[in-house]
């Protein structure tokens, strides 16, 4: 009897380890056996560990310094070509607004310059009018009129010209300036000190300071003896 009620529970064992629960209860003592359980177990004890990312190396010291240096370095670099560059913008805009205003000014100069050949041959016949006007021997009324009315012209001619910066230049007496006159000839310095100049042939023109038809004069130098 004995041995039949063991040789049962030998053919039961097996199949409560098949079951899905996995567990074995004895009489007064519940033991519990689970196969699965005793797996996952061993799997987390046994595993390999999750690798864990390394923590970065912060920059020593010396880096940081040297990383700074080239930074400043750059920055001066480029501070240094923004103002060179505002330097230049700035020379192109004054160059620009100089040859703007010289357009202005100077314009007019070949205008100028056919202009002051037309007050040349006024000049001369008004001065050719009055010395026949003003003969002792035979004074001439009509010439006298004519030269009249040709100052008149020639003094509105010249105030026309000074309005708009042309100016007649008066070297008599003065030092000889190679930029303003052009020698022709040479007199004898008679109560002038040589290099200046004594007569004038043919009048100069300045527009605005600026020479526009040089003075044809002689200069006076010491008399030869």
């Amino acid at each position: 009897m004995a041995a039949r009620s063991l040789r049962r529970l030998g053919a039961l064992l097996p199949a409560a380890g098949e079951a899905g629960t996995g567990s074995l209860y004895f009489r007064g003592c519940p033991c519990a056996f689970s196969t699965a359980a005793q797996q996952r177990s061993t799997g987390d004890e046994c595993g390999p560990e999750d690798p864990s990312e390394e923590p970065k190396h912060p920059l020593s010291d010396c880096a940081l310094e040297h990383k700074a240096i080239k930074l400043e370095e750059q920055v001066r670099d480029l501070t240094e070509r923004y103002r060179r560059a505002l330097a230049d913008s700035e020379n192109v805009r004054r160059r620009t607004q100089k040859f703007v205003e010289d357009a202005k000014l100077f314009g007019i100069q070949s205008f100028c310059r056919d202009l002051v050949e037309v007050a040349d041959i006024l000049e001369k016949t008004a001065e050719s009018a009055a010395g026949q006007a003003q003969q002792p021997s035979d004074p001439n009324p009509a010439l006298k009129k004519i030269y009249e009315g040709l100052a008149l012209i020639e003094a509105k001619l010249q105030s026309v010209f000074a309005k708009h910066g042309l100016q007649k230049m008066n070297p008599v007496g003065g030092r000889y300036d190679p930029y303003d006159h052009e020698i022709i000839c040479h007199v004898p310095a008679e109560g002038m000190q040589p290099g200046t100049v004594a007569l004038v042939t043919q009048d100069g023109y300045k527009l605005h300071g600026r020479t526009i038809r040089h003075a044809l004069v002689g200069v006076a130098v010491e008399a030869q003896e």
